[in-house]
């Protein structure tokens, strides 16, 4: 990873100090970790806290403190594969790609499909 210039970022054990007049500097996403890492940290992250099989990366978004990431999830595996249930979970990450939160977005029958592309 590459190295980190500017200030440390401040998390719950310290907040902004007084001596830095409360504000951080603006940031540049050059000195985070990029697009694909994220995507890679998210699906990783995800097994561990599911112990769950990940099925792919649905989306990856900078967001203003790091990097959103979709993640989709199979919750129940069945025989023929076409009933599994998966699931679709967003991940919250801050600029290094700390765990900030998580969260379930929906459950589905695997080739569902998803309901905002079906024609009208």
């Amino acid at each position: 990873m590459p190295a980190r210039q500017g200030t440390e970022r401040k998390h719950a054990s310290g907040g902004k100090g007084a001596d830095d007049g409360g504000e951080e500097p603006p940031r540049t996403r050059s000195a985070d970790i990029p697009a694909a890492a994220a995507a890679d940290m998210g699906l990783r992250m995800m097994s561990e806290l599911t112990g769950k099989d990940t099925e792919s990366v649905t989306r990856v978004e900078p967001s203003d403190d790091g990097w959103l990431v979709g993640v989709e999830i199979v919750e129940d595996r069945r025989i023929p594969s076409s009933g599994d249930t998966l699931a679709l979970y967003e991940i919250d990450l801050d600029m290094e790609g700390e765990l900030l939160s998580y969260r379930r977005v929906r459950r589905y029958k695997r080739g569902s499909g998803d309901p905002a592309e079906s024609p009208r």
